[in-house]
């Protein structure tokens, strides 16, 4: 069989770089064919990650907007954003493309033709989806995601009545500039108090002050987040909506059901509160989960740890192993999905207290898309 001739837009952005990165380690450029597009550079040279062996075909960047060239793709795989879905996605449709959409944009998640991807957690639907003759297939929102790949086994045996999640969210989820406002935040408020810090007998509420004053000020990086979130923490991510929730508050139920494929009855209530914080590229999530029933903690876990499920990281609920392995600083640019802190609440046997760590460009975004276009491949053999 020939090669899948593979369309790779947005791929110099952060979720792109990132998922460059993971097809060198996997070697995935020796099984495709890829064609590289730009929104700003057609007719530049098309890069040469390791295992690429272009053609004078596709030594070049194509325009991203060209729809002849886009048809042209088995498999269109974008990073760009949702702005470029919309501009693109209906019209290369409607050109008569029938080719497979990969996107990492939020834009088409929630359409009926589509399905949110989440291999392993939801393979079966996915592999129904493409017998079925599904054709956009989209990631899901980065703390779904990750949610899922920690207690999605959960999930699957029907064990889940309700989910509440407190989420504990990176700057990378806003984006690079962001991460940056954060670093350069950081900054400030370390010069700021630097002469008291270096001076032991320093008074710390001076300094306390000091940092406050410096976070309020007019000259504080805000331009990305819109308030100081170094030192601080936003308690509000995306948009609100009629009910008050925020946008991304309510991806966590309507993404979750539609990853698992539930409907009417079988939709599981999943709510919470987002919250920005300090952490680069590791979302975190405190989760409380009604159970239907009284299931021993130790059914728990062992079905934790039988579900196949190899990036997953059960640490024991001890103070030692849960400060070492469940942190943003144990777990980022690594595809370890770290789950810990598990164990009944007071407010009764059916109640499981969890929090869950992962990184928000890998299991949160790139990794699912790499995934998806492998099971593609697969179907195609």
């Amino acid at each position: 069989m020939s090669q899948l001739k593979v369309g790779l837009v947005g791929w110099r952005g952060m979720v792109g770089s990132v998922l460059m990165q993971r097809m060198v380690e996997e070697k995935d450029f020796a099984n495709i064919t890829p064609i590289f597009f730009s929104t700003s550079n057609a007719g530049g040279d098309a890069p040469t990650f390791e295992g690429i062996k272009h053609t004078e075909a596709s030594a070049k960047l194509k325009d991203a907007h060209d729809i002849e060239a886009l048809s042209n793709c088995d498999v269109i795989i974008t990073c760009q954003g949702g702005d470029y879905t919309t501009a693109v996605h209906g019209p290369l449709r409607d050109s008569g493309w029938t080719g497979y959409w990969v996107d990492a944009a939020s834009s088409l998640r929630m359409e009926d033709n589509s399905v949110i991807v989440l291999d392993p957690v939801n393979r079966s639907v996915i592999d129904n989806a493409l017998q079925n003759g599904t054709k956009d297939f989209i990631g899901g929102n980065c703390t779904v995601s990750l949610m899922l790949m920690a207690i999605g086994e959960l999930f699957n045996r029907g064990w889940v009545e309700w989910v509440s999640a407190m989420t504990y969210q990176a700057a990378s989820g806003s984006g690079a500039n962001n991460m940056r406002e954060l670093i350069s935040g950081m900054g400030m408020l370390r010069d700021a108090v630097a002469d008291q810090l270096a001076d032991p007998a320093s008074a710390i509420l001076a300094i306390d002050k000091k940092i406050a004053e410096t976070q309020r000020s007019g000259d504080f990086p805000t331009q990305y987040f819109g308030v100081p979130l170094a030192g601080s923490l936003i308690p509000y991510i995306d948009s609100q909506l009629e009910n008050k929730q925020s946008r991304e508050e309510w991806k966590g139920g309507v993404e979750t059901n539609k990853i698992l494929n539930n409907e009417g009855e079988n939709i599981i209530p999943i709510d919470g509160l987002c919250v920005r914080v300090g952490s680069m590229r590791c979302h975190a999530q405190g989760l409380t989960i009604k159970l239907k029933k009284d299931i021993p903690l130790e059914e728990i876990e062992a079905a934790l740890r039988d579900s196949g499920n190899e990036w997953l990281d059960l640490v024991e609920d001890d103070k030692e192993a849960t400060m070492q392995r469940l942190t943003p600083v144990a777990v980022t640019g690594t595809l370890t999905v770290a789950l810990g802190r598990l164990r009944k609440l007071n407010m009764g046997p059916e109640y499981l207290g969890a929090f869950t760590v992962g990184d928000q460009l890998l299991w949160g975004a790139a990794e699912p898309l790499r995934r998806m276009l492998n099971i593609i491949q697969q179907s195609k053999a």
